[in-house]
């Protein structure tokens, strides 16, 4: 990156002067030794990592149709791809698909989610659909969800299954 006040010439093409800066009123060249001694230790904070967290994600997809035969085999191949994969429910014209995903926050969880379909759609020779649905969240909504009886209930018959 360039670093220099606009309108200035283009690296090498003038001499360069270097400048110092002064030191701050509050430095003291020459400390007295009980100063330092009084002074507390510098610490480097450590640099903490954001944790990932489980995110359940619901993945619809839907496009012209195509042999059940057909989706059911590239289903059972992007589970076999993507062992997470908890199930799969499907029709001739459109599928969903359930799964954990870890992930740093909501956004990283769907933006891998929103990949899926498109980066297996050739490995599993999956059907030329599009995403229509997306339903991200996290683990501890979703348990909540369960136990007020709301949403899907959970995913008991893992696999890939028609509707």
């Amino acid at each position: 990156m360039r670093r220099a006040r606009p309108g200035a010439p283009p690296r090498g093409t003038a001499s360069r002067a270097l400048t110092s800066v002064g030191p701050g009123a509050d430095l003291d060249r020459n400390p007295l030794p009980a100063d330092t001694a009084a002074q507390e230790p510098v610490t480097t904070a450590k640099e903490e990592f954001p944790q990932s967290k489980l995110w359940h994600i619901t993945l619809s997809v839907s496009g012209t149709e195509t042999p059940l035969g057909e989706v059911r085999r590239g289903l059972e191949q992007l589970a076999h791809d993507h062992p997470f994969l908890l199930t799969s429910r499907y029709a001739n014209d459109h599928a969903e698909i359930r799964y954990w995903e870890e992930a740093r926050d909501l956004h990283d969880a769907a933006a891998v989610a929103l990949r899926l379909w498109g980066e297996h759609r050739s490995s599993a020779q999956l059907p030329p659909w599009e995403i229509v649905g997306l339903e991200v969240i996290d683990r501890e909504t979703y348990h909540l969800r369960i136990a007020e009886g709301y949403g899907p209930p959970p995913a008991a018959p893992v696999g890939v299954h028609p509707y």
